[in-house]
């Protein structure tokens, strides 16, 4: 379990990654960083091998890594395990679903709904805990830990769709949806709107690299 400081050094690389204020295609040497966040090489070097394990940073060099680039293969190949994967972690979860999950989850669209679609961070962290809260009743540890860890490897990708996509309002129309669904106990159906969900942000966040990059 990272201590305090470790955890907010790795939360303020990841903010600085999203808003561009470290340098891609570049070296990042660890005494650099830590002369940066004024911090020892320590929790640096734990901050970093959290940020390679989820896929932010990799290595390059001898004691530096650099920002991992942001591909349309690599967000083909997550939203794919995506769409394959979650609906069968809901098909297990959703008859277990209750009342009280239901309102959970609604509150958790109502957080959403409450703050900027700038903030990147934030907005990925509260869908992971939407899609959570429903795919716990279903009581399956691997393929949930799968999911969570492909959840960890879209973060960096999640912003494109709330900026420069503009899905935001629609991804909250798609969550209402399903949760309509699973409250009416049409459990296929939240399969199918899940697995909708999914694949349009996926196919457009591919395009959209596809032409930037």
């Amino acid at each position: 379990m990272p201590n305090r400081k470790t955890h907010t050094l790795y939360q303020q690389l990841k903010k600085d990654i999203v808003q561009g204020k470290l340098p891609e295609k570049q070296a990042l040497k660890q005494a650099q960083l830590a002369e940066r966040y004024g911090v020892s090489r320590i929790p640096i070097r734990d901050a970093i091998q959290r940020l390679k394990n989820e896929g932010w940073l990799v290595e390059h060099g001898k004691s530096s890594v650099m920002l991992r680039p942001l591909n349309a293969d690599d967000a083909q190949d997550l939203y794919l395990m995506r769409m394959h994967l979650e609906p069968m972690l809901l098909a297990h979860a959703a008859p277990h679903i209750n009342f009280e999950t239901l309102g959970k989850a609604r509150d958790i669209l109502l957080q959403l709904q409450g703050i900027s679609p700038d903030d990147i961070l934030l907005n990925g962290e509260l869908n992971w805990q939407f899609h959570r809260c429903l795919y716990a009743p279903a009581n399956r540890a691997a393929l949930f830990d799968t999911i969570a860890h492909l959840h960890l490897l879209c973060a960096r990708y999640i912003g494109f769709h709330e900026t420069e996509l503009a899905y935001f309002n629609r991804s909250q129309d798609e969550h209402d949806a399903l949760l309509n669904a699973l409250s009416a106990n049409q459990y296929e159906r939240a399969g199918d709107i899940l697995s909708q969900h999914i694949q349009i942000a996926g196919e457009q966040l591919v395009k959209y690299l596809i032409q930037r990059y």
